[in-house]
């Protein structure tokens, strides 16, 4: 299985992940959701909230507009915390 084949994932998600050293399902899955988008924040242009819904739902098989219908307040909350929502 390659990353572009996880729920909600294509070649410019495989792309992308590859500019912060994820080139593998494993290491994708192994990695948290919220440490990797802080890293995808700090090194890829145009990183927004999508990202987040559609790292959480890859990681978990559900599409990434379920993720943000039914966790958006959850989310935002956490990245509040790291300082990471949007202003």
């Amino acid at each position: 299985m390659r990353l572009r084949d996880l729920k909600g994932f294509g070649p410019k998600s495989e792309e992308i992940l590859a500019k912060v050293g994820i080139d593998s399902v494993e290491e994708f899955m192994a990695t948290d959701a919220f440490d990797l988008y802080e890293e995808l924040k700090k090194k890829v242009k145009g990183t927004g909230l999508n990202s987040i819904y559609a790292i959480i739902g890859a990681q978990e098989g559900v599409h990434w507009q379920e993720v943000s219908r039914t966790r958006k307040t959850e989310i935002l909350m956490k990245l509040d915390d790291m300082g990471l929502a949007p202003k």
